[in-house]
């Protein structure tokens, strides 16, 4: 018997693939554009592209392998797979690559890995699995088991340090969470207490951590020491105006005062070129990815594919939140890229993942009606 008959073949969420497709391809453009600097004899053009088309090569083609094989299986391995990034998250902190002062890289000859968006896929279908498991609202007892198996590796991450990846992980799990349902009794503590907590955490992080939330209350205070990246950033997206300055046309990022406009400031180039238009554009594409998810979490038959498409997409919707508000200094800095357009070889990959498992689920939405 085939893995995969005609029936379920015709489920296939073609809508969803062409968003990805059409987002990553408008990513690959704008880091061509990114990584093209204006030089005496011409441009000259940065690597950067090409490796994100290899790993979103490499990505694509895990898409078909994973929609192969039904999700469901999935239960067996969460805790062997959350055990390994445990291992792997201790691993980078001894023995991993640093980095401008940060431990978050695996070395693996020509190419490098970041165990932080391994953990991202453990912790979605570890707590996908433990939810699908209680029935009825979340109380205090199954919060407290979840919130210590996510504790570990937000933890060590957090350790690296990686303050952004360690708070989508957060985020994304509090999403699921209220997704499935807390009791009234929680939620009402959680709603006070949370607010009243928030302050202390002050204490417990690093002096450049600090130093980014005071640059986003008061981003003039040090034009050309902490606050130029969001101040070039604002420059940036606001000189793009209505219809933008054209494709390679961005001063900001061509003379280079935009800074990691590769990574965290990918939006600003794109903001740039392409003016409020553009980014209109943009925010509607990701509006219309996010709502296919919406959908196939609202139409898979299983709880424990719907937790793990409700994860997926808060995976996705706290990074272009946070992203977007960042570049326009609507939020603190806090090195969280934008899907699809910020240059990173591991997270493509993740992404590409995390998506081959909503096309799984999407398909075998009629195959069962088991709960």
């Amino acid at each position: 018997m085939p893995f995969l008959d005609r029936r379920t073949l015709s489920q296939f969420n073609w809508s969803l693939l062409f968003l990805l497709l059409l987002l990553a391809g408008l990513g690959i453009l704008n880091l061509y554009s990114a990584g093209t600097l204006r030089v005496d004899k011409g441009v000259t053009t940065s690597f950067y592209y090409q490796k994100q088309i290899f790993w979103f090569a490499i990505g694509l083609s895990a898409i078909p392998v994973i929609i192969i094989f039904n999700y469901r299986h999935l239960k067996e391995i969460v805790w062997p797979l959350y055990s390994v990034t445990i291992a792997l998250l201790a691993y980078v902190l001894v023995f991993g690559t640093s980095i401008s002062g940060a431990k978050r890289w695996v070395d693996l000859g020509p190419i490098s890995f970041q165990p932080t968006e391994l953990a991202k896929v453990s912790v979605i279908l570890l707590i996908a699995a433990l939810l699908s498991r209680i029935s009825g609202p979340v109380g205090w007892k199954g919060l407290g088991g979840i919130l210590g198996i996510v504790a570990i590796p937000v933890v060590l991450i957090f350790l690296q340090p990686d303050l952004g990846s360690g708070l989508n992980i957060l985020m994304l799990v509090g999403g699921m969470l209220l997704f499935k349902g807390i009791s009234k009794r929680v939620f009402l503590t959680c709603l006070v207490g949370l607010p009243l907590l928030a302050p202390g955490a002050w204490f417990m992080l690093l002096d450049y951590q600090k130093e980014r939330i005071l640059t986003f209350l008061h981003p003039h205070m040090d034009p050309l020491g902490a606050g130029y990246n969001t101040i070039q950033s604002q420059i940036a997206v606001g000189s793009g105006q209505v219809w933008g300055k054209g494709f390679l046309e961005g001063t900001q990022s061509q003379l280079r005062f935009l800074p990691a406009k590769h990574t965290d400031f990918a939006f600003s180039v794109f903001g740039e070129e392409w003016g409020f238009v553009g980014c209109i554009f943009l925010l509607a594409l990701f509006c219309l990815f996010l709502y296919q998810l919406v959908v196939v979490a609202g139409t898979s038959k299983d709880a424990f594919g719907s937790y793990i498409v409700c994860g997926v997409f808060f995976y996705f919707f706290w990074q272009v939140l946070i992203n977007i508000g960042m570049v326009l200094g609507l939020m603190p800095i806090v090195g969280i890229p934008l899907p699809f357009f910020s240059y990173g070889g591991s997270s493509t990959l993740i992404n590409c993942i995390l998506l081959g498992l909503v096309f799984s689920i999407s398909m075998r939405r009629y195959i069962f009606t088991q709960k």
